[in-house]
């Protein structure tokens, strides 16, 4: 990894598969001390696999303030491609947000996943694999929360929990 040097220990580095980018959110998760925010056009089957839903239910377990919060501009695949995730948003209804961006936030092409406030993984479009890590960037990543926190604006109120809502 390549030293950006701002702030001292940061480390960032840019990479073009689709493989990596689900690495490194499974490495990053049982890093992740309290906030998971996502925002994608859709979530990857990889959200739907056990191993990545063991490790966001143990972060949930971890402590009660932890929060896994997702905007998607469509949630609707949710219900086939991802019901292990529904579950898990169902049983941790209190700390697990899903929300669907409104016509405002439609033209946002750039998914990111931000793990506390120091680490990421940012893709530049959603159609192409071109994708960057940032660990331990804390200003890299406020700029992701800074941009999740306009997109969450624009977003409608978080999904119902039950079983009807999602």
């Amino acid at each position: 990894m390549e030293l950006t040097g701002n702030p001292p220990n940061a480390e960032y580095r840019r990479f073009e598969s689709n493989r990596e980018y689900e690495l490194v959110i499974d490495e990053l998760l049982p890093t992740t001390q309290q906030f998971i925010r996502i925002f994608d056009k859709t979530l990857s089957r990889a959200y739907n696999t056990a191993a990545r839903i063991e490790q966001l239910r143990q972060f949930l377990l971890g402590h009660r303030a932890n929060r896994l919060m997702i905007v998607l501009h469509d949630t609707r695949p949710l219900t086939f491609e991802c019901p292990r995730l529904l579950d898990l948003a169902r049983t941790f209804s209190h700390a697990c947000t899903i929300r669907e961006t409104l016509r405002g936030a439609k033209h946002v092409s750039d998914p990111f996943v931000v793990f506390d406030a120091s680490h990421y993984v940012h893709r530049f479009h959603y159609d192409h694999m071109r994708a960057a890590e940032g660990r331990h960037d804390a200003a890299g990543a406020q700029q992701l929360i800074d941009r999740y926190a306009e997109i969450q604006e624009c977003s409608g109120p978080p999904l119902p929990a039950n079983v009807t809502g999602l």
